[in-house]
């Protein structure tokens, strides 16, 4: 059973090795993506059924049991991204099919892919902060690659922006670790709570909390410092670009919801209200900056800035249903952007373009990619019957209960303006004729074959499928994430799990 919390971790680092020994033959890499990455997702399932049925899943690596040996540990929370994880990986790898470049298959996109799966796995799966941090930095070093592979010129200013920042969190993180360790001896994160909930020393950890809040605020782009997000996120190829808009900056969130529920509760009133003001802050600068843009995907990296927002809202108001709808706000956003992203790929395919002047004609000739556009461009928008209509909803009652006014007007408005630099989409790319300049047409028009534009549709059309079943069908899905809430609300059972016998 404790094996269940170390496989979503192990299985992406094997595929990785594997891939790297047949660096030869890109055929069995292909077959090695797609597979692995189904593996990843069978096994993240699993975990969740495990932690739905037993509880808190841990395992103590070397059989050194806690605060002593490496932990892993998985609650509902962590289960659920994990599952998460594995499903975009499989739409990714799927989608890769089709649109990698081979030189960028030669060069170790795959092995790549895997090791970028392993350390997202790795964050959400940890029990020891310290740890917790060597999976960024594993992260950080297979995103980089990927972000890179090609040496363009755009994707190396991108990545220079994306590195500098990210590096700068490190430092924070590295520190705060430091100060961490040195304050109470341990790394692990449930002798921490245990720990810091004894502690008399609350000028010292705000000041400790406010350097985690910083280190994973960068990594989660939120307000002041995001820049490094839209300058990058959309210089790789399209199906790494969709890989990081649904993934990356989602481990900074979670982080910042594990460690500001977990360990850093001493002092909610200043810490919450600074997550509160963040959020609001996260979610203007995001969507004002999307209605800037005339370029698919840098309108939609701008708005993984203001959906941040919305998930830092729910983590701010500290209430069951608001931490409920800001869980169910980052798992519908994940597979929302990603899609959105696999989205843009196709439309770039038939048109050759991703700016909104370039585009047209996509609705009269492809109907069903304004479909498969729409879904999850509406559900983010917060539009019923969509999941992100349920997940807003949550959050924005959270903030109407607790009288919190301001966030609410912020919210509500943020969810208009969204709207509206959808229809401006909408309108151009999808709705109107197809521009007199565009030339080469015979794909979208249906005069020439692509081969691989199936396996393009084909996870677009999962993913959006699975949007719209959220929204319909949406009772389990809420009652997760209201499970989750209750975890993080009252941690006991986790602190008790990952300490057992140790606890003093």
């Amino acid at each position: 059973m404790n094996l269940a919390v170390a496989l979503p971790i192990l299985l992406p680092l094997l595929l990785g090795a594997l891939s790297l020994l047949a660096h030869r033959r890109l055929r069995l890499q292909r077959w090695l993506g797609v597979l692995g990455t189904g593996a990843l997702l069978a096994a993240a399932l699993w975990l969740l059924r495990c932690v739905a049925r037993e509880g808190v899943v841990v395992l103590h690596m070397g059989d050194w049991q806690a605060p002593f040996g490496i932990t892993l540990a998985a609650d509902l929370l962590g289960a659920s991204m994990a599952v998460l994880t594995g499903l975009l990986g499989l739409a990714t790898a799927v989608y890769s099919l089709a649109t990698t470049p081979r030189g960028h298959e030669q060069y170790g996109h795959w092995p790549l892919l895997h090791l970028l799966l392993a350390g997202v796995t790795g964050a959400f799966l940890t029990g020891d902060i310290f740890n917790l941090y060597v999976w960024f930095e594993v992260m950080l070093v297979a995103s980089f690659a990927l972000l890179t592979l090609g040496g363009e010129r755009a994707q190396m200013e991108g990545a220079i922006k994306y590195v500098a920042l990210n590096l700068l969190s490190s430092m924070i993180f590295l520190s705060a670790l430091g100060i961490t360790y040195g304050l109470f001896g341990t790394l692990n994160m449930a002798d921490l709570a245990a720990k810091v909930a004894a502690a008399d020393q609350p000028g010292l950890l705000s000041v400790l909390a406010a350097m985690y809040m910083v280190a994973f605020g960068i990594k989660a782009g939120a307000f002041p410092l995001f820049f490094w997000l839209p300058a990058s996120y959309h210089t790789p190829p399209v199906a790494v670009s969709a890989l990081f808009a649904g993934l990356l900056s989602k481990v900074g969130v979670y982080s910042l919801y594990r460690v500001f529920t977990l360990i850093f509760t001493h002092d909610v009133g200043y810490t919450h209200e600074i997550l509160l003001w963040a959020a609001g802050l996260t979610m203007l600068t995001g969507v004002l900056g999307a209605l800037a843009q005339t370029e698919i995907r840098r309108i939609v990296s701008f708005q993984i800035i203001s959906s941040i927002g919305y998930m830092l809202m729910g983590l701010a108001l500290f209430t069951p249903l608001a931490l409920a709808g800001g869980m169910l706000y980052i798992g519908q956003d994940i597979v929302v952007k990603i899609t959105l992203f696999l989205v843009a790929g196709i439309a770039f395919r038939l048109l050759g373009s991703y700016r909104l002047e370039a585009l047209g004609g996509l609705y009269r000739y492809r109907p069903l990619l304004g479909v498969l556009f729409l879904i999850p461009a509406l559900s983010l928008a917060g539009l019923p019957p969509l999941s992100g209509f349920i997940a807003k909803l949550a959050v924005v009652r959270g903030a109407i209960e607790e009288a919190s006014w301001g966030i609410t007007f912020v919210a509500l408005l943020t969810g208009l303006l969204t709207l509206y630099s959808i229809i401006r989409i909408w309108q151009q790319a999808f709705w109107r004729e197809l521009p007199a300049h565009a030339t080469d047409t015979g794909v979208l028009r249906g005069e020439r074959r692509d081969p691989g534009l199936w396996l393009m549709y084909l996870p677009v059309a999962v993913l959006a499928g699975l949007i719209l079943l959220v929204g319909v069908y949406a009772q389990p899905f809420f009652g997760l994430a209201e499970a989750a809430a209750g975890q993080l609300l009252d941690p006991q059972a986790y602190i008790d799990a990952v300490l057992g016998e140790a606890r003093p």
